[in-house]
């Protein structure tokens, strides 16, 4: 059976791992702490306490990564509360985290990392997206997983495989209350940008299953509905107060496509009517 770790458990990384061990996969999961170990390992899942640092790291990171074919990062910038991750000089800088576990990689099993980045590396484009379309981040998350991306990418030790995701809607992210009561909204005519939870699940496992390795990939619904129609109507849906919007400017905004992934991978998206 393929062992694949998974860095970070969380809100993507848990389900995640629960899907592959369905499928046979063994896995190995981490997260910062100890305290949800039980969690885990009732799950299935083999615990590791790792927490990414930009000097030294744990031991445990060489016994997490030891005999997986497969790594996938899952663990997104910490851009707030404490020891936020800051791309300049600051010691907490996601990028250098990334960076200081790249040793530890080229000297383990794996031979593919999976890293699990977002459209926010394409900034605020007013244009049709694709992965062609040249990286252009305006906040602090994009410029560090764009950074991160060429790191990655730039390493011959491993085959990499960046995967975009576009808003992502699921447990505890209900799209109805993002802009439920707020008033003057911008870019009422703007196109959405969202994946569910199980397609991107789905698209993961099916990259792993297809070896689709050495690409880039946008995962975006195809479903592209306007801001105005679509938070309109979720909030009337879930009986909240909808959104009102600022008509008086043209709208600004990207619609990201996901043309290639669909075609790479023979994916059918599962969750289009978000």
């Amino acid at each position: 059976m393929t062992k694949v770790s998974i860095l970070g458990c969380g809100w993507l990384g848990f389900p995640l791992a629960k899907a592959l061990i369905k499928k046979d996969y063994i896995i190995k999961g981490s997260t910062t702490t100890a305290d949800k170990k039980e969690t885990l390992e009732n799950a299935g899942i083999t615990h590791y306490p790792i927490s990414l640092e930009t000097t030294n790291l744990d031991i445990p990171i060489e016994a997490f990564i030891a005999e997986s074919e497969t790594l996938i990062i899952a663990v997104p910038p910490k851009l707030r509360g404490k020891n936020k991750d800051y791309s300049d000089s600051n010691k907490n800088s996601f990028v250098k985290k990334i960076e200081n576990l790249l040793p530890y990689i080229e000297k383990s099993s794996v031979q593919n990392v999976l890293f699990i980045s977002s459209t926010a590396v394409y900034g605020e484009a007013n244009a049709t997206i694709t992965e062609d379309t040249p990286l252009t981040p305006v906040t602090e998350s994009g410029r560090q997983l764009a950074e991160i991306e060429i790191l990655l990418n730039q390493n011959n030790h491993f085959k990499t495989t960046i995967l975009r995701f576009g808003g992502l809607i699921g447990p505890d992210r209900n799209p109805a209350r993002f802009l439920a009561g707020k008033e003057n909204v911008s870019n009422p005519e703007a196109p959405i940008n969202l994946i569910h939870l199980d397609d991107c699940i789905g698209i993961i496992i099916k990259i792993l299953e297809t070896k689709t390795w050495e690409t880039q990939l946008n995962a975006v619904t195809p479903n592209h509905p306007s801001r105005k129609e679509y938070y309109t109507q979720k909030a009337l849906d879930y009986n909240l107060v909808p959104p009102t919007f600022n008509e008086s400017n043209p709208s600004i905004g990207k619609m990201i496509t996901s043309d290639r992934l669909i075609q790479l991978l023979d994916y059918k998206f599962t969750q289009l009517d978000l």
